[in-house]
């Protein structure tokens, strides 16, 4: 069953996060198209900023853009083809590489809200450790299955983070007092303390900010 993912993802060399961060008055939108080679490396982007030659400068000076090409403007808002440079850092190949695709992806301060839409969750398994193996932060912030129901939602959490959360709830880790030390819920699960704290850690964190955190609050944390 296909699955959607909300992510919000962050690293310093992001497409285009230099030009982000050269002005604060840009913001961008990924033009979905019907690519399907995970090796391209010239999408289209939906700019907006007031000042082209301002946001050509940007262009000119940001190391993640090899060439870019101006199809359409109009009123502030510019529609480009870019070809990026090889040492950007792009979430879409390994998202086709898993047989997924992306729905939508737009600028949120210096990083990419992105919306995936991937097989299954051992898809997005394979999204999230090519994320951790490359340094770039990757939020999840909701996950679902399409078929409907609401049951589906994730919150944001991996396999990983939920088995750790049930088996510590179930042996009285939240319990107070705690029936049963980190130690010991590791080793009902067969990982180490440290990793288990990171699962918690991380599964609690991902878990407030998909049910009770909108993106503002996200974003201003």
């Amino acid at each position: 069953m296909t699955i959607t993912v909300k992510a919000y993802i962050r690293h310093d060399d992001l497409a285009l996060v230099p030009t982000l961060r050269q002005s604060e008055d840009v913001s961008i939108e990924v033009l979905m198209q019907a690519n399907t080679d995970p090796d391209s490396n010239v999408f289209p982007f939906l700019i907006r900023h007031d000042d082209r030659h301002e946001l050509e400068s940007c262009l000119e000076s940001d190391p993640t853009v090899e060439d870019y090409e101006l199809v359409d403007e109009g009123d502030g808002i510019h529609t480009y083809y870019i070809k990026h440079t090889p040492d950007t850092e792009l979430l879409s190949p390994i998202v086709m590489t898993a047989n997924g695709f992306m729905l939508h992806a737009e600028t949120k301060s210096d990083g990419w809200l992105v919306k995936l839409q991937l097989p299954d969750r051992e898809a997005l398994n394979t999204v999230w450790k090519y994320t951790e193996e490359n340094n770039i932060y990757f939020d999840i912030t909701e996950v679902y299955s399409n078929s409907g129901g609401e049951s589906n939602v994730s919150y944001g959490l991996t396999d990983e983070q939920t088995e750790a959360l049930k088996v510590a709830f179930k042996c009285g880790y939240f319990s107070e007092p705690r029936e049963m030390t980190l130690s010991e819920v590791a080793d009902e699960v067969g990982v180490s303390s440290t990793a288990m704290s990171g699962r918690l850690r991380r599964g609690m964190r991902n878990l407030i900010s998909a049910a009770l955190m909108d993106d503002d609050e996200i974003e201003s944390r």
